[in-house]
């Protein structure tokens, strides 16, 4: 019989849309003791030999009675079936102490002289002191030599809270909402789950026929149901598999069968066409009203402005010499460019260990940047073409003495085209000769900086002809990976005249820069003619291609 049983007693979450309401389940427990085989058994003897014609026992058919060894039930959602005990507790109304035990009285009172839909099924509701989370070491619905789990025991203290939500006590000090050291006790009262639910319990009285009381009363089945229309059940339903199995009865441990099965009756086609319209109808409505928040005109730079953001991320750094590294970085924008007065340029990144990854050192920051630049080309008399935002780098070092040293330095230039953009940048680091330098470096930190971090590039303030950095000693260093997004917005990519035309340049597409158009138009021109030349050319005759050579070569001489 061991192999007959299902093992899966775990819980099972079901999400509808459907009222819970309507939910339906079919519970049905069969008796399956030796005893009660023993009895099946003989029975089948005593009915083959009936139709044999050898013997007759008609007093052992009539004795035995089908309904204490299986009963099966439809129980629907927080309905409230009386077990035996409650019966005969509620009959005297001086156990009647609340509301709803003196509603429980009238409705069994009301029962009197009619048949019991239920024998020894019966249900605990969310209304019932059951259903503060009591029944979790009661449930018999387990496998052999199975025990609750420590996150079982302790879920056991936790207080669910219902729908109604009480005010905060204003007289409790703000300064004493942590609690950094709780106790267990202190955990167990005041630790509080926030999803409201409602929860249901399918119980059975398993005692002996006649003697059915509180003590034999087992948890066969748990569902609970929150506003979110998450359904859990458990255990859960059969599904065609094996029954679970259900012990009972610790002097007789006797053995029972449960068999789940969902019955809720499915949704007719009107009622269905009629709940898809409300929800699009729903669906329409929050969605107008989203639109309401946001507007239909889309925010616009003014004419001539080219909008740039940038959102980045300082991925990796890897080749440096030192552990435990962390980056400077500031962004400089050139000529013409602007950003908002509350915009940041520079940050500093988390200190970060490294790991080996194959023959290199690397750390992985994963630091998220970004920011917001405007373009406006205000002299178009001017020669030279627009720069692009610059980035500049400094990698730097942090032991456990707290003494830092210089790492690398670099820097990145903003990618002219939008998308996104993956780039491995280089350092390096000012270098001095001599040992003691190194010494210096190695034993208390310290080395050669630059003053103005932009001196990895040309710096912008730089007026000069001639950028001189002979006798200048540096030292290759490690890497910096950014990864970068960039979204480039003007009012000229919306011109539809503009769409049309092939985009040689973002800053051609602004207006009024006649010098680079000049520049790409030439271009362009020259791509076209040297493809008529090509298409001519293998339109010629091979022999006329291949003698035209020496005499082009004498005419030269």
């Amino acid at each position: 019989m061991a192999d007959g049983w299902s093992n899966d007693t775990g819980e099972a979450v079901y999400r509808s849309r459907d009222a819970i309401k309507n939910l339906k389940i079919k519970v049905r427990i069969d008796k399956v003791t030796s005893t009660a085989a023993l009895s099946q058994h003989l029975h089948q003897q005593v009915l083959h030999q009936q139709e044999s014609g050898v013997i007759e026992l008609d007093t052992f058919t009539q004795a035995r009675s089908v309904g204490d060894d299986a009963e099966e039930l439809v129980v629907s959602w927080q309905e409230k079936l009386f077990s035996q005990y409650e019966v005969d507790l509620f009959q005297s109304e001086s156990v009647c102490q609340t509301p709803l035990e003196r509603q429980y009285r009238t409705e069994i009172l009301a029962l009197e002289g009619r048949a019991k839909r239920n024998l020894r099924i019966f249900t605990y509701t969310d209304f019932d002191r059951y259903t503060i989370w009591e029944g979790h070491s009661q449930s018999v619905v387990k496998t052999a030599g199975s025990r609750p789990t420590f996150l079982a025991e302790r879920m056991a203290n936790v207080r669910h809270r219902r729908q109604d939500r009480r005010p905060v006590d204003s007289s409790i000090s703000k300064s004493k909402m942590i609690t950094w050291e709780p106790s267990e006790e202190f955990v167990k009262t005041s630790h509080v789950v926030n999803t409201p639910f409602q929860t249901m319990h399918i119980m059975a009285d398993l005692g002996p026929p006649g003697k059915l009381a509180q003590e034999s009363e087992c948890l066969l089945c748990t569902i609970r149901a929150d506003s979110n229309g998450v359904v859990t059940i458990k255990p859960d339903f059969n599904k065609g598999k094996e029954p679970y199995r259900v012990e009972a009865g610790e002097e007789r441990r006797e053995v029972w069968r449960l068999t789940l099965e969902n019955v809720s009756s499915d949704i007719n086609t009107e009622e269905k066409e009629r709940e898809q319209r409300m929800y699009t109808d729903l669906y329409t409505r929050h969605r107008d009203y989203l639109n309401s928040l946001v507007g239909q005109d889309f925010e616009m730079p003014p004419p001539g402005i080219l909008r740039l953001l940038v959102n980045g991320e300082i991925v990796s750094a890897q080749g440096f010499e030192y552990d435990d590294l962390y980056i400077h970085y500031f962004i400089e924008l050139p000529n013409n460019w602007s950003s908002l007065p509350q915009q940041s340029l520079s940050g500093v990144t988390q200190t970060c260990r490294t790991r080996t990854v194959g023959k290199d050192d690397v750390a992985y920051f994963s630091f998220p940047f970004s920011f917001e630049a405007f373009y406006r080309k205000e002299d178009e008399s001017e020669e030279s073409l627009p720069q692009w935002p610059v980035m500049y780098f400094k990698v730097l070092s942090l032991d456990f003495w707290q003494r830092y040293r210089t790492e690398g330095y670099g820097y990145l230039v903003v990618p002219a085209t939008p998308g996104k953009h993956n780039l491995s940048c280089p350092s390096w680091r000012p270098l001095q000769t001599g040992t003691v330098s190194e010494l210096r470096r190695f034993f208390i930190g310290g080395s050669p900086e630059l003053e103005d971090g932009s001196y990895v590039r040309v710096p912008g303030t730089f007026k000069g002809e001639r950028l001189s950095r002979f006798g200048f000693r540096t030292k290759t260093t490690g890497s910096v990976t950014f990864t970068l997004h960039c979204l480039q917005h003007a009012r000229a990519f919306v011109d539809a005249s503009m769409l049309k035309r092939r985009r040689q340049s973002v800053l051609d597409q602004l207006g009024g820069f006649s010098q680079q158009g000049a520049v790409y138009n030439v271009l362009e021109a020259f791509q076209k003619a040297r493809k008529r030349m090509n298409e001519a050319r293998e339109t010629l005759p091979k022999d006329l291609i291949t003698t035209s050579g020496p005499i082009n070569s004498e005419s030269s001489a």
